[in-house]
């Protein structure tokens, strides 16, 4: 009897305890997109200690890249999801308060961007890349504790925001890879090679800036005495000798800024072809450098041509454009700068997502958008920018078939309103890229688009001027057109979002 009294006893006193544990509140788990964020924000902290070091390592590159392209995709699906969510948010606050709002306006153009039903493949796509980086995460604490070995570039708190200001974006793991293969020394005991680099990439892809940041940094600068840019070869055989002569003649003559070490006079001659080079005169320059040019000098081919590959006495390097998950990062830091956008600005968020995706992909009318709404966080200038934006873009798919800035880069007539006069309409016929010694217009296109004043029938405008090497200017021809005032074309003037009120 006491044995079965005390298995009784004991039994309810288990099913007690279960009970009570069961009745506790719980710590509640992290949701995918909480915790897709904090991942985030753990890989960001690997990145950003990354790129503030000298890093030389390729593997370690390598992994670096495969890390960040990684992150821009988790910052670009967390960003369509909150924006999903804050618009189905924004829409039941309408609900329940009975009347009209601004997000009423928003939502419209939201709805290009998120269609519904959409949520629950990102939120799949959310915990995709969420496992990927926990993995990724671990997988780069070797990585980590090497970073220590490489020096810092920077004496102050890295910032993705001060780094869009002095080098290029996304291209840290190439410019690292030139950088090693113009710091490559050749045994003393090997045939002496003059070493080439071809570098391949679509137009405006950023081959030319590359090569200039390249030329910039300071362990490039102190190993080569002199920096040639070429860009015209067509040169007779006697032309051609002459001027690599004359090259090797001034770089032996000339003191540079920085001191050469070892007191070698390298000459580093950088090529620029537009599509591929002839053979014949590749073969003569190629000759003429290798007969005047000192042991250690290094050539660099830049061309949009695949051709040019043949060339290299190294693996070549292609340079692909940024992608779309990239090119969103990128023109969220230069709208809203480090600071996460979500918090501060929740309902512009979807508005600028939108807007970078009418850009297609130009750094050139990111920066320009980007300083035209730096100039005000309101809801509604916003909402009227993006919808000018996509105006811009269906009329030149429309009626040629392309977006308007590729047909801008193969010089074509492009067509643009002007936000603050709806009665002109600005055509651009050529794009020009000129040196920072050159003058250029004062009429920027800021003014062109969001400004009042009137504009001289034809005149150059200034589009942007660049921050980091080569420093071009960027310059359109344009020509101002009076159009039509009628009741209807003002109608969807407005409608479209063609002026600011």
């Amino acid at each position: 009897m006491e044995i079965l009294l005390s298995a009784v006893l004991g039994d309810l006193t288990t099913r007690s305890i279960g009970f009570l544990i069961s009745k506790c509140p719980k710590p509640p788990e992290l949701d995918v997109e909480d915790r897709l964020a904090m991942v985030l924000l753990r890989a960001q902290v690997i990145i950003n200690e990354a790129m503030g070091r000298q890093i030389t390592n390729e593997a370690m590159l390598q992994q670096l890249d495969v890390l960040t392209d990684t992150v821009h995709r988790g910052h670009y699906t967390l960003d369509t999801f909150r924006c999903q969510n804050h618009k189905v948010e924004a829409k039941g606050q309408i609900v329940m308060n009975h009347r009209p709002s601004l997000f009423s306006i928003v939502d419209s153009v939201k709805d290009l961007c998120f269609p519904s039903g959409t949520s629950t493949q990102t939120l799949g796509e959310m915990q995709e890349v969420l496992d990927s980086l926990s993995s990724m995460i671990i997988d780069a604490s070797e990585l980590v504790l090497f970073l220590a070995n490489y020096s810092r570039m920077y004496r102050q708190p890295y910032s993705m925001y001060f780094l869009l200001g002095n080098c290029m974006f996304g291209r840290q793991v190439e410019a690292q890879f030139v950088i090693n293969f113009l710091l490559h020394r050749q045994p003393a005991t090997s045939v002496e090679e003059l070493e080439v680099l071809p570098i391949v990439g679509p137009f405006r892809v950023g081959k030319s800036t590359l090569v200039a940041h390249v030329c910039k940094d300071e362990r490039v600068r102190g190993y080569f005495s002199e920096t040639v840019f070429l860009s015209n070869l067509d040169f007779r055989d006697e032309e051609l000798s002459a001027f690599i002569e004359g090259c090797a003649m001034k770089n032996q003559n000339s003191s540079s800024d920085y001191s050469i070490k070892d007191g070698a006079r390298r000459l580093l001659l950088v090529v620029e072809v537009a599509e591929d080079l002839n053979e014949d005169v590749w073969k003569k320059l190629y000759s003429a450098s290798k007969r005047r040019m000192q042991r250690g000098s290094k050539i660099i081919i830049t061309s949009r041509s695949d051709k040019i590959k043949k060339h290299g006495t190294t693996p070549s390097l292609t340079l692909k454009p940024l992608s779309h998950q990239a090119y969103w990062y990128f023109f969220k830091t230069l709208a809203f700068g480090s600071a996460d956008p979500m918090l501060s600005h929740p309902r512009l968020t979807g508005l600028a997502l939108e807007i970078a995706k009418t850009l297609n992909g130009s750094m050139i009318i990111a920066n320009v958008a980007a300083r035209m709404l730096r100039d005000s966080f309101d809801v509604h200038f916003w909402w009227k920018f993006a919808a000018f934006m996509r105006a811009q873009f269906q009329k030149h798919v429309s009626k040629f078939g392309e977006h308007p800035y590729d047909l801008l880069n193969q010089n074509k007539p492009v067509y643009f309103g002007r936000i603050r006069r709806r009665s002109e309409q600005v055509i651009a016929y050529h794009k020009y890229r000129h040196s920072s010694q050159e003058e250029v217009p004062k009429i920027t296109l800021h003014d062109v688009t969001y400004g009042d004043a009137e504009l001289p029938a034809r005149f150059e405008v200034l589009a942007w001027t660049s921050q980091i090497p080569p420093y071009y200017n960027y310059v359109y021809a344009c020509e101002v057109q009076e159009l039509k005032a009628t009741k209807t074309k003002r109608k969807r003037s407005a409608e479209s979002g063609g002026t600011f009120s």
